[in-house]
């Protein structure tokens, strides 16, 4: 291809939160592959657009040429169904959907209905949706009237550790990787927490503290009345190379998220052999091995504090968890796989 496949995202696309690390690797893995990527990142509000987003999508596809194939990332497509309307008729429009706004967390009723209807307008005007898992294609199919011969299912890849895992046995180390974001259940996750005080742990919680200010207080608020300050910990985004010297040295991977469209950090705590505790929701249910992990229903702080109680003391059943994680990991696919997963939806598109 002579020139670069155009990738449009929401705002600065170098952000440490797995759908523009998707993005990102995604866009690596093609040029990789001989189809070279160009992230553009736009200005404004997303989901919800406001004016100064409407006028960076129109003139970021303004400048494109006729025939051009361009892949959105949902969280700026969905927002804009007028702006996509007027360019698709003359441009290959590739919608790359990780899960519906609608079905964020933390949000109201009428704020849920609103971006439903401009997300279903939106994709209903594309050339083709591509998602990251099975569940988000079926509620695709089944809630946004999109048809199956117009989707495809790229799912994540990873990259697989160098070294083994060496966790400090001395303090069991949980680690939890998530953006500070009602939908990701951190208050959920700090209630179980509290209700296992007496056991021997440490919590370290990886991810965007800026996204959602009054979240991250309540988060702050919970732990202080628990008087966990000392045991759990809030560190902000890490990049790649931090994120994985934290996996080494963990013992024990914990997502507590109500909702998630895929869930990547499940299968990169898998490609290091963590056993994993999360919840059964969205394609949680999918991303987690039986073998390898324990899914809880979101929400239920009980349940989760019996699920990492029962770890943290049951030797032998985690010794059997970490080698199911281990197994799990060996099978999991690289991001050059995904990549040519991605190569080959858009190569079919070319032909038909």
């Amino acid at each position: 291809m002579s020139q670069a496949l155009p990738m449009i995202v929401a705002g600065d696309p170098e952000q440490y939160t797995g759908g523009y690390i998707y993005d990102a690797r995604i866009a690596a893995a093609l040029t990789e592959a001989g189809c070279p990527v160009e992230r553009i990142g736009l200005a404004g509000r997303f989901p919800e657009a406001d004016p100064t987003a409407a006028s960076a999508m129109h003139d970021a596809l303004a400048d494109l040429a006729d025939g051009t194939t361009v892949i959105i990332d949902g969280l700026a497509l969905g927002g804009l169904p007028n702006v996509i309307a007027e360019h698709a008729g003359r441009l290959i429009l590739v919608a790359l959907i990780h899960h519906p706004l609608a079905d964020e967390s933390g949000i109201d009723e009428v704020l849920a209905a609103r971006l439903y209807d401009s997300e279903r307008q939106a994709l209903a005007q594309v050339a083709h949706v591509v998602v990251t898992s099975r569940f988000i294609a079926q509620r695709l199919i089944d809630g946004y009237g999109v048809a199956k011969q117009r989707l495809d299912i790229v799912e994540p890849g990873l990259d697989k550790p160098s070294t083994a895992r060496r966790p400090d046995a001395a303090v069991p180390r949980l680690l939890c990787v998530a953006s500070l974001i009602p939908r990701k259940g951190h208050t959920i996750l700090i209630d179980a927490l509290a209700r296992i005080a007496k056991q021997h742990w440490h919590c370290d919680c990886i991810g965007d503290l800026d996204r959602d200010p009054d979240c991250v207080a309540e988060a702050r608020r919970a732990i202080a009345a628990h008087q966990l300050n000392e045991r759990i910990e809030l560190l902000g985004s890490r990049p790649p190379a931090s994120l994985s010297a934290a996996y080494q040295s963990a013992h024990l991977f914990v997502l507590p998220s109500y909702y998630e469209g895929y869930g990547m950090v499940i299968t990169e705590a898998l490609a290091h052999g963590l056993p994993v505790v999360t919840t059964t929701g969205g394609a949680l249910a999918d991303t987690l091995p039986n073998d390898a992990g324990i899914a809880v229903p979101p929400g239920d702080a009980q349940a989760l504090a019996d699920a990492l109680q029962y770890l943290l003391s049951d030797a032998a059943a985690y010794a059997e968890l970490a080698a199911g994680a281990r197994r799990a990991g060996q099978t999991l696919p690289g991001w050059s796989d995904a990549g040519q997963r991605f190569a080959a939806v858009l190569n079919r598109m070319a032909t038909t």
